[in-house]
């Protein structure tokens, strides 16, 4: 009994001295634009194919959050493209082998180069420029070290705030994850701010599918305002964006009161400086919050890709990511990469949980549904559905006991949307009396993607450290 409690005084006392060393953040960004030069396009990502970039009207920036604690230190990146897969996660952790974790996520802008392969002259041709993504890795580590260099002591500050009027759901049923989420730290040498992150969820697509200049969308007015009025630094992540979390047809009032049209700049930037105005709000309301200790949980996931148009891209070389043979278990004991399509294909992928003292992160490889994340898919299911009668996936959050709750969506990987499988929807009669089918499962890996990456972060966060 004597050394169980002097085993039990050592911890105790070591995890006090830890929390009383302070925490360090720094925060950076690093213009990541692609270069236009006549005669090799730069192809836009989202909406089509053969949308060749213009002009540059704002640049692409990579924009990293490092925190360190007790010599433990992590990344948290998010950079203003449509997606970027886990093989550039994996590229960029080589770098910095000495950080406990690094998070290499996008905001899924419509507006940017294509980094996907998806948006190429025609449906055969990959839009990637190999060596753009060269260049964009290099710019993502780049702003990982500025912001290392930049760490000082710092307290910390939460707000989150619910902006329903800021958001429009392009698919039936209607539900909306609406809650912005800012983190603000305070050095505590000078009191002055050391950086803001923001967290936001919706598709950066304001500028809709015509425009042919490299924007990061609502996401530069966004970040341009709040530098202005914070005085420091901000990063900007996206979290839930699939179902689909849109800023077209929200209604945005121009200087004459009357409605901005969507696909212009004028709604695009008056959209995003709302959306840090909402930010705004929710740090005049933020409370102190303690973001230490570290636990850093994630776990390897395979998922089958039932999507014929997946494995058809991957077969004529438009995706550059491995494949495996879906072993009919997310967790196989062994994989090796294969050279032909087997019967049913499989990609791996990764689910990340975050524990930063009081604050839990979630981190999730794609577009998830908001039903998925706050607990609100259908039930029951439209009787039309295809899979009406398949278990509700544990929801995200309801997973997450702390006093704060966070997500970011595309986080390491971009696999495409996360629908929940009872609202999975591809075969006649359609849901909710509709004639066609609604947009989702196009871009989607399958209808087991969700149920998977659901009970995957379910067992992380009850997994004890």
């Amino acid at each position: 009994m004597k050394r169980l409690s002097i085993l039990a005084f050592l911890i105790l006392t070591s995890d006090l001295q830890s929390q009383e060393k302070p925490l360090r953040a720094g925060v950076a960004e690093v213009d990541v634009s692609p270069k236009l030069v006549e005669g090799k396009p730069v192809y836009v990502a989202g909406f089509g194919h053969n949308r060749k970039a213009t002009a540059i009207h704002d640049p692409i920036m990579a924009r990293a959050v490092v925190l360190e604690h007790d010599g433990k230190k992590i990344a948290l990146v998010c950079v203003d493209v449509v997606g970027l897969f886990h093989s550039t996660a994996e590229a960029v952790r080589k770098e910095f082998p000495d950080f406990a974790y690094v998070l290499v996520s996008s905001t899924h802008n419509h507006e940017g180069p294509d980094t996907l392969g998806l948006w190429g002259s025609n449906p055969f041709v990959s839009g990637v420029d190999f060596a753009y993504m060269k260049k964009l890795e290099a710019g993502v580590g780049k702003a990982i070290k500025d912001a290392e260099a930049a760490l000082k002591p710092v307290t910390a500050r939460i707000g989150t705030i619910k902006a329903p009027q800021l958001l429009h759901d392009n698919r039936l049923p209607n539900c909306l994850h609406d809650d912005l989420v800012v983190i603000e730290f305070t050095r505590i040498d000078t009191k002055k701010r050391q950086g803001v992150l923001v967290q936001w969820n919706c598709h950066p697509e304001t500028l809709d599918s015509k425009n042919t200049q490299i924007s990061a969308d609502f996401v530069t007015a966004t970040v341009k305002e709040l530098r202005k009025s914070q005085e420091c630094p901000v990063a900007y992540f996206t979290g839930t964006v699939g179902g689909l979390m849109t800023s077209l047809k929200v209604n945005v009032p121009g200087p004459d009161g009357k409605p901005l049209a969507d696909g212009t700049f004028e709604k695009t930037e008056e959209y995003g400086q709302l959306v840090a105005k909402q930010a705004e709000k929710a740090l005049k309301d933020a409370v102190p919050a303690t973001l230490a200790p570290f636990d850093i949980r994630t776990r390897a996931v395979h998922l089958p890709v039932d999507n014929k148009l997946y494995q058809l891209g991957w077969s004529i070389g438009v995706f550059k990511r491995s494949l495996f043979a879906w072993e009919g278990t997310p967790y196989p004991a062994k994989a090796e990469p294969i050279k032909e399509m087997p019967k049913r294909p499989a990609l791996r992928t990764e689910v990340g949980y975050l524990k930063l003292g009081e604050l839990e992160i979630a981190v999730i490889p794609g577009e998830i549904y908001p039903e998925l994340v706050i607990g609100q898919v259908q039930d029951p299911a439209d009787k039309a559905a295809d899979f009406p009668d398949a278990p509700i996936e544990p929801a995200i959050y309801a997973q997450m006991k702390g006093k704060h709750k966070m997500i970011i969506g595309l986080g390491n990987d971009e696999i495409g949307y996360l629908i929940p499988k009872r609202q999975w929807d591809t075969k006649t009669p359609y849901c909710y009396g509709l004639k066609k089918e609604q947009y989702g499962e196009i871009n989607s890996a399958g209808p087991d993607a969700a149920p998977i990456i659901c009970e995957a972060f379910a067992e992380l966060a009850k997994r004890k450290k």
